[in-house]
């Protein structure tokens, strides 16, 4: 089949290629001429494990190809995915869907015979009844359907979530929709990977309830992990309990700094807004967004207190910038809380991210960025890791040691075992966890 990806940021890039491997002709549109041309130099604008390669593999073959041109690109489709930026409004924390609008409207001018227009951006419900509006405002005599596809592609690991997920949600309104949506997405049927096909409204809102539900069972694990510490007991411990039950099931039970990224805070604070202006009030959402914020503020005096009461004047090492591992994402990052709060309180920060510092380096300021682990911690009075990447999980300790000025560890993703870390003479704070 013939696609058009609108918008050739992460979602759309990642989709747009792996719907070419699926051996459908794909042209990814964006706007931003700099980003297509290092497209069309094989330049990846994103990290993401393996994308280079596929990008690379299906260009080759013909299947995949780049174009800042919409016209050009459209009238052919049988479907034109809309894959552009919902980031929250500015000052009332909606989802800012004028990228959307503004696609359906250029969509629009350029339609040529049945399409399929399909919304890959998360969006709150309603959007696919207005972008159905918009097109026909525009063009009253066009052929097309409007089709709710949210993703569900974690950052990392983007593209085996999209080759085998767990399921393919589709919103339709008409039955000549759903043969192509089969089509484009027949090699996952014969994998039987299961394909949910529901209304739009209700496809809109799964992605926002999935995401919404993630994020509380993220915040629970950090309210479970502030009592182990008051009690003595040990958040991981508490977490397998918990998680071998069917019901409950243990990913997303890693205490930590708070979630941050793409989608969570965004998705969270969308879904409390929608909810609010339909007079049905989310209070859990509520109390996960609030408790969320707060926690990644209250970390920067976790390293407070474990070096004695006071930071001014001292060298604190961070590892890890972004959100997650294995992104280059910094969006709502918890880090982007602790340093300038460390900052505020008189500490100098050096700081190593494996493949976050471009970004970081225009969001966190006057800090020290370092080419890898052992020299950020070189006269360090204190290490703090952020970020659980590979590369930190097995640090030589002795190497560690011997670097810093005082070897004090706090580790906010719980990478280490305490015990290891006290043998070898290092002070080592971690989360919810007894010494």
């Amino acid at each position: 089949m013939r696609v058009t990806m609108i918008g050739a940021g992460y979602v759309g890039l990642v989709s747009g290629a792996c719907f070419a491997d699926f051996g459908h002709d794909v042209v990814c549109v964006d706007k931003d001429e700099a980003k297509i041309r290092k497209l069309e130099d094989g330049v990846m604008p994103i990290y993401e494990p393996g994308l280079e390669s596929l990008v690379a593999e299906n260009v080759k073959a013909g299947r995949l190809s780049f174009s800042g041109d919409l016209a050009a690109s459209t009238p052919d489709a049988d479907a034109v995915f809309i894959a552009v930026g919902t980031p929250s409004r500015r000052g009332d924390g909606f989802a800012d869907l004028t990228y959307v609008y503004q696609a359906a409207e250029e969509i629009a001018t350029v339609l040529d015979g049945y399409t399929v227009i399909v919304t890959k951006s998360t969006v709150p419900v309603g959007t696919g009844a207005e972008v159905e509006a918009i097109i026909k405002r525009t063009r009253p005599e066009a052929e097309f359907s409007v089709v709710s596809n949210p993703e569900f592609l974690r950052e990392g690991a983007a593209i085996n979530d999209f080759k085998r997920p767990d399921r393919v949600v589709v919103g339709v309104e008409d039955e000549r929709s759903i043969a192509v949506m089969r089509e484009l997405y027949r090699p996952l049927y014969l994998n039987e990977t299961p394909v949910v096909f529901t209304n739009r409204s209700t496809s809109e809102l799964i992605k926002y309830a999935a995401n919404a539900f993630l994020a509380t069972k993220i915040t629970f694990i950090n309210e479970m992990a502030d009592i182990c510490e008051k009690v003595g007991a040990n958040v991981q411990e508490v977490a397998r309990g918990i998680g071998l039950d069917g019901r409950i099931g243990g990913k997303f039970l890693h205490a930590g700094p708070g979630y941050g990224g793409s989608c969570f805070p965004k998705d969270t604070l969308a879904l409390v807004k929608t909810a609010q202006t339909y007079d049905a009030p989310t209070k859990i959402v509520e109390a996960v967004v609030d408790i969320n914020d707060r926690r990644k503020k209250r970390m920067a005096d976790r390293v407070v207190a474990a070096c004695g009461g006071s930071i001014d004047g001292k060298k604190i090492a961070v590892l890890g910038l972004t959100f997650k591992p294995n992104t280059d994402d910094m969006r709502d990052s918890p880090s982007l809380d602790i340093i300038p709060a460390l900052q505020a309180q008189g500490a100098k920060i050096a700081a190593f991210d494996p493949a976050g510092m471009e970004e970081a380096s225009g969001l966190l300021a006057s800090v020290d960025y370092k080419e890898g682990p052992y020299q950020t911690l070189d006269g360090a009075d204190a290490v703090v890791i952020i970020t659980e990447w590979d590369e930190f999980r097995a640090l030589d300790v002795a190497r560690v040691k011997s670097l810093m000025k005082t070897p004090i560890m706090i580790d906010l993703r719980n990478i280490y075992g305490a015990a290891e870390m006290i043998a070898s003479g290092v002070e080592y704070h971690s989360i919810g966890r007894p010494l």
